[in-house]
Order: structure tokens, then C-alpha cells, then sequence
């Protein structure tokens, strides 16, 4: 039962992860929060399930340094990564590490835990993501050859101006790609439309 599984949050922040514990907690998940990565790190012998939410910025171990740790030491540990406003590289970063999914701030709590809701059933839940991501793929393949080339610009965390120099177009040109991207997709923002990207990008290594 997801509910006996613990959420396990790491945020420098106090007032972040209190919040963070406090949503979950309310909505009946049992939660757990550390200050820094490291003092996560030395409960991780006695971990074997539940699901982390992390800070990918943080002071001596960040997040994607503790990311890196729990593929070699617990794979199977589902990992949720927040990111602040510019942080999308980073995200994107995580994800290519074995995040399964990442959350840029602001966001509301039914965000939180729709996420860590599908992070604990990710293993019963295989026919639903398998059916998202095909419709991830569908919307991708309709996509036109310039839509693609911006869209892997915005992946790789590049700012309009640089991805316009990069295609020899103009950066209000590669505004209206950007904005038919997110039309096309359904995306609610830029980090939801990357977070698709990199779900059909893991589909195709079967992660």
C-alpha cells in the first residue's frame, strides 16, 4: 500500500520541506524530512522503498550528486526533483541520471502529490504510463522537422536567442515554434513540455 511507504524530503529550505511534509501528511502519506542530502544519505541502509523528493540545489551534496549515489546504491528508490525557475537543464540532467520526474517551482500541492502518487505505483501503474507515452510519442511524431530541432534546443536549456543563432532563424520566429510546441503537446509550461520530452526519450532506452 502506497500510504505505509514513506516520502522521503530533502530541502535545505526549512520552510520548503515543512510545507512540503505538511501537503503530504494531510493527504494521509507518511513523511520524513532531512535538511541536507547527507543526512539522508546516512539513514539510506535502512531504505529499501517509498520515494524521494529533492532539492537539486544544494549546499555540499546537490541533488543531482545524490541522484547519482541512489542509482548505484538503491536503483529501485523513485526519485522526484524540484527545480527553481531556470533551473530546466538541471532538471533535464536528472532525468538523463534516472529522476522520474521533476517539478519546477511554484507549484500547488496536488502537483506534489500527483507526482509521488504515480512515483509509488509506478510498478502497478505500467498500462497507464505506457498509454501516456504513447501519446507523448503520437504528439511528438506530429511535430514538424524546425518544431523538433527547437524543441531539443529547449531540452538542452537553451535560451531563445541561442537556439535562433544555432538555426539561423530570428529569436521572435523560434517564439511562435514555442508556442505552437506547447500547443501541439497540451504542455501547461515550459518545464511540463521538457518533462515530456524526456519521458519519450527514456521510452525509447525502456527505462
Amino acid at each position: 500500500m502506497q500510504h505505509e511507504q514513506t516520502i522521503y524530503v530533502i530541502d535545505d529550505d526549512d520552510a520548503v520541506r515543512q510545507s512540503l511534509e505538511f501537503m503530504l501528511k494531510a493527504a494521509g502519506m507518511k513523511s520524513r524530512g532531512f535538511e541536507s542530502a547527507k543526512a539522508f544519505m546516512a539513514l539510506l541502509p535502512e531504505i529499501n522503498s517509498g520515494c524521494v523528493v529533492t532539492d537539486v540545489r544544494m549546499p555540499e551534496i546537490t541533488g543531482i550528486d545524490l541522484l547519482r549515489h541512489l542509482r548505484k546504491s538503491n536503483p529501485d528508490l523513485p526519485v522526484i526533483v524540484i527545480t527553481g525557475h531556470g533551473d530546466i537543464s538541471l532538471a533535464v540532467e536528472a532525468m538523463k541520471i534516472g529522476a522520474i520526474d521533476f517539478l519546477e517551482k511554484p507549484f500547488d500541492g496536488q502537483q506534489l502529490l500527483t507526482a509521488v502518487r504515480s512515483a509509488l505505483s509506478r510498478d502497478a501503474d505500467t498500462g497507464k504510463r505506457k498509454a501516456e507515452l504513447a501519446d507523448i510519442q503520437e504528439k511528438l511524431a506530429a511535430l514538424s522537422n524546425r518544431e523538433r530541432q527547437v524543441l531539443e534546443g529547449l531540452v538542452a536549456g537553451s535560451a531563445n536567442k541561442n537556439i535562433a543563432f544555432d538555426l539561423g532563424i530570428s529569436p521572435r520566429t523560434v517564439e511562435i515554434y514555442r508556442a505552437n510546441l506547447m500547443t501541439k503537446m497540451a504542455a501547461n509550461s515550459l518545464s511540463d513540455l521538457v518533462r515530456m520530452a524526456m519521458m519519450a526519450e527514456s521510452g525509447k532506452n525502456g527505462l
